[in-house]
């Protein structure tokens, strides 16, 4: 896609956010009874009603793209235009009242992440970006830290049960110890900071693609790396995450790497 093509995608996946929020808030302030799927995570009404409000949007604007959406599976066909669509990313969070859950929708084109918009309505932020466009937030462009020395990092982790049983455990306790000091905001907030400069180095061992391929394109715009924890780039079956400034996502490679 050319970047004329990307950006009335652009606007139509922020109006779809801005749906999405409209339903959010409606039932963060409402309340809602909680269900659980199949694998134990829970589901509300604002997760289903915010993801029909996006597909209506993003089917009118672009009826070619097919989409995969977190609450109703995939419409269409995965090769070519797909929208990725996580329609409350955080549910865990939105449940017991927590502000760090967000909206992700984000577009791929023949296997590429081409567009992305984050939307974390409580939080009282957006950021989207799209291939060769910069990375925004509410209007100011946005860029990585210069940061590229881990003795002068911030690292965030996230999701990592999976990393405690991996040998590459040590490696992150190394990188720890070695690090100016170490949090975990978690979400789509630590990408968030990664993308303003804020943070430095962004580490997760259990994520689903459509929690992320927003956020890649928007820490990529904004002049980071992206990959999984094996430094590739990534798929619509990614799992991991390791996400940085060039230099620190480099050096913490090399270390996962040993």
């Amino acid at each position: 896609m050319t970047l004329a093509d990307l950006t009335p995608a652009l606007a139509a996946a922020r109006e779809a956010a801005a749906a999405a929020a409209e339903v959010i808030l409606h039932y963060w302030r409402k309340g809602v009874d909680v269900e659980l799927k199949s694998d134990d995570t829970p589901v509300t009404v604002a997760d289903r009603e915010a993801e029909l409000a996006i597909r209506r949007i993003l089917t009118a604007a672009l009826p070619e793209a097919a989409i995969y959406g977190e609450e109703f599976g995939l419409d269409g066909e995965r090769d070519g235009l797909l929208w990725l669509v996580d329609p409350l990313d955080g549910t865990k969070s939105f449940v017991r009242r927590t502000p760090f859950f967000s909206t992700q929708i984000a577009l791929m084109h023949a296997g590429e992440l081409v567009l992305g918009v984050s939307s974390a309505p409580v939080y009282g932020e957006t950021m989207w970006a799209h291939a060769g466009g910069g990375a925004w937030i509410d209007g100011s462009r946005v860029s990585v830290a210069p940061t590229a020395s881990m003795a002068q990092a911030s690292i965030s982790t996230g999701n990592v049960k999976t990393l405690t049983a991996d040998a590459r455990w040590a490696a992150l306790g190394q990188m720890i110890r070695d690090a100016n000091r170490i949090r975990g905001y978690g979400d789509f907030c630590h990408y968030h900071l990664l993308a303003r400069g804020s943070l430095d180095l962004v580490i997760e061992s259990d994520v689903n693609i459509l929690d992320v391929a927003a956020l890649a394109v928007i820490v990529r715009e904004a002049g980071g790396v992206f990959t999984d924890l094996d430094g590739a780039p990534l798929t619509l079956e990614s799992r991991s995450v390791l996400a940085g400034t060039p230099a620190l996502h480099a050096d913490a490679l090399a270390r996962l790497r040993r």
